[in-house]
């Protein structure tokens, strides 16, 4: 993950979020303002994680079992149904100090989400802004919530990315199905799908069904690169997200499957991936839950594709985690995870997301452990 020096810019971001806290008091009078937030913190360990495969790594772990961020959340009862809102969030390095997003090379202020928009429980909701990109629903079908050992590791993060430039829409519930819309417009004067960015236009549908302890999604997105095209398998291409949980006592099963497609790669590079997972939540105790998963990527149908640093390559690899949750409070948890990724030789999918080792087949052990308190 990216470092951020100190540095006048940073020390005018923390002035720029003091002076929100200050007056959101203020702020009260008008709209209902929360600020909330969570900091995680522990270690990390790894083998096999050096440059050339080799070498046990020990390290300080920030966002490994889930982001640490603050944010600042309003509303405002405008009558009739209906109510304007607002969200600023911002992720950060919480042993280092410095903020990070979704993309961990943003350092700007609100990193993750900044949008405004009006919502009513007839007509749905609509916002502005900054968001997460649409596909981050895949967080309620992860059965590690999202953790650096899950969904977004054996496709190098192409699920988890944030998205500028927002405009949104999402549906009332319709008896336990409900929609959203969303697009991330490239900004590219006389293109409707390039952009002057490191991607061009981005778009996106998912739909749900809730209703008795079960929970069915689909999800249909596209990245694409700042010429319009779909270029690179991880990162811009076609996305289907298919799966559901169901929830019976202590019980919660996951279940899912993503497909990338990437027509316009170069010839030699993966330009599909299908990935798929299962796992399970089971609550021991109300303070103590056990978490389980398996993760499996085919890439190119494990036969091409060139093993690199940046993307991941081609092939075939195995993602296994296990993990513990145990709660003091409703806000403070001790969290242990480990983990293994067993990777072809085509392939060189890190244990972690955000890490790559560019070793193709190697395999790796590792996990980590710490705090988490949410505010």
């Amino acid at each position: 993950m990216k470092q951020v020096k100190p540095s006048f810019t940073g020390a005018k971001t923390l002035c720029a979020l003091a002076l929100v806290g200050a007056f959101s008091a203020q702020a009260q009078a008008q709209t209902s303002v929360t600020i909330y937030g969570r900091v995680v913190a522990g270690v990390d360990f790894q083998t096999n994680a050096g440059p050339d495969g080799k070498g046990t790594k020990w390290s300080a772990a920030n966002n490994q079992w889930g982001t640490s961020m603050i944010g600042f959340k309003g509303t405002e009862d405008l009558g009739g149904g209906t109510n304007a809102f607002f969200l600023l969030e911002s992720g950060f390095n919480s042993t280092k100090g410095g903020f990070n997003g979704t993309d961990v090379s943003n350092t700007s202020l609100f990193n993750r989400r900044s949008y405004v928009g009006l919502s009513s429980n007839s007509a749905g909701s609509i916002k502005f802004g900054k968001n997460l990109f649409i596909n981050n629903d895949i967080w309620f079908l992860d059965p590690t919530g999202q953790q650096a050992i899950g969904t977004s590791v054996l496709v190098n993060q192409r699920n988890w990315p944030g998205a500028s430039n927002v405009i949104e829409y999402t549906t009332p519930d319709f008896g336990g199905f409900s929609a959203g819309l969303q697009t991330s417009l490239g900004e590219k004067a006389g293109s409707m799908t390039q952009g002057t960015d490191k991607d061009g236009r981005k778009d996106g549908i998912s739909l749900v069904y809730q209703k008795n302890g079960l929970e069915l999604r689909a999800i249909y997105d596209v990245i694409r690169d700042t010429n319009g095209k779909y270029t690179n398998v991880w990162a811009h291409s076609k996305e289907f997200i298919l799966g559901g949980t169901y929830k019976f006592d202590k019980l919660k099963m996951f279940v899912g499957y993503e497909n990338l497609r990437a027509p316009d790669a170069t010839a030699g590079d993966p330009d599909r991936a299908n990935h798929y997972w299962i796992g399970a939540n089971y609550d021991v105790t109300p303070q103590l839950q056990l978490v389980g998963a398996f993760f499996h990527v085919n890439a190119n149908n494990g036969t091409a594709g060139a093993a690199d640093s940046t993307s991941g390559g081609g092939g075939n690899a195995n993602l296994y985690m296990a993990g513990v949750n145990y709660f003091l409070s409703k806000r403070t948890m001790l969290y242990f995870d480990v983990g293994t990724v067993r990777n072809s030789g085509n392939a060189s999918h890190a244990l972690e997301w955000g890490q790559n080792t560019g070793v193709s087949g190697l395999s790796q052990t590792g996990g980590y452990f710490g705090i988490a308190h949410s505010f």
